[in-house]
């Protein structure tokens, strides 16, 4: 089997990268809302201003896996920290210890960036992602609920 290599996404992952955000999507029963393009990722992960990083699971020469993340900041600790949008290992793949790689080079960037933590969501449903990141160390935020506005939303306020 050939190496797993993590590396830093290019331009050349943005159609990869969509394809696994539709097979995530999909998982997670919602692949009906997803709008973005490549041209999108392609923007906001290189575009003049990026807003978002991403980082590739390659072996053999082919995306098996992906993880988007991007800066926020608390306040309180004074300190940023990466919130991790997607963490995506295609299923022929799980199981190959690929989404601890993805985390853990997150986790590396994190320390070397000095920040204060790392956060993600997970669909309440979503028991092997729950144990999986439970395993890891990580704690559910429970007294914290998830608010969002959408486009729609945003612009009647």
């Amino acid at each position: 089997m050939p190496e797993l290599q993590i590396r830093a996404a290019t331009r050349d992952d943005a159609a990869p990268i969509l394809e696994m955000v539709k097979e995530l999507a999909a998982y997670e029963r919602l692949l009906h809302t997803v709008q973005a393009t490549e041209a999108d990722l392609r923007e906001a992960l290189f575009g003049p201003r990026p807003v978002a990083e991403a980082i590739v699971a390659d072996r053999g020469g082919r995306a098996v896996g992906f993880a988007l993340y991007f800066h926020n900041y608390s306040t309180f600790i004074g300190r940023p920290g990466i919130y991790v949008e997607d963490l995506y290992v295609r299923p022929a793949h799980r199981g190959q210890g690929i989404g601890g790689a993805l985390m853990r080079h997150i986790i590396r960037l994190a320390r070397d960036r000095r920040c204060g933590r790392v956060e993600w969501a997970a669909l309440e449903w979503n028991e092997p992602a729950i144990r999986f990141y439970e395993a890891m160390g990580a704690k559910a935020l429970n007294e914290w609920r998830l608010f969002r506005l959408t486009q729609e939303a945003m612009e009647k306020v």
